[in-house]
């Protein structure tokens, strides 16, 4: 299983967002600066995320995008699912009569990978940043 590079940038534009101090504005120049990514492929991910709620954009010589919601709402499902969807990773091909068992296994695999996903917040991430930088900074 895979998920795609796009997740992959959500997740670090997400953190990066959450660390910024408190209704603070980023540009997506900037972001995409700072991800060594064109603004414009960046721009289609913060659009999915825009309309995904957890973030919002401000036009505007001083605006950019902040995120939207309280960084201990916002969870690694919520950015998954705002990028890939939520359609399921396993369909089983075959026809059966009375379902596949297979698929069964699958499916309930996928809602504990879901489960765990759900319950691991971004914030937790910025958090462990913020406790490295300290430690470094404590070293020197």
């Amino acid at each position: 299983m895979k998920y795609s590079n796009a997740t992959n940038y959500a997740l670090h534009t997400m953190v990066y967002l959450i660390w910024l101090p408190k209704s603070s504005t980023i540009g997506v120049q900037e972001l995409a600066e700072i991800q060594k990514l064109s603004p414009t492929y960046l721009s289609k991910i913060l659009t999915k995320l825009t309309k995904a709620g957890l973030i919002e954009s401000t036009p505007g010589a001083k605006g950019g995008y902040k995120i939207s919601k309280s960084p201990n709402e916002i969870s690694f499902l919520d950015v998954i699912i705002a990028i890939e969807g939520e359609s399921n990773l396993f369909n089983c091909s075959i026809h059966h009569n009375e379902g596949c068992l297979i698929e069964e296994v699958m499916r309930q695999s996928e809602e504990n990978m879901k489960a765990e996903l759900k319950n691991r917040l971004l914030v937790d991430i910025v958090k462990k940043m913020e406790e490295q930088k300290q430690q470094k900074a404590n070293s020197n």
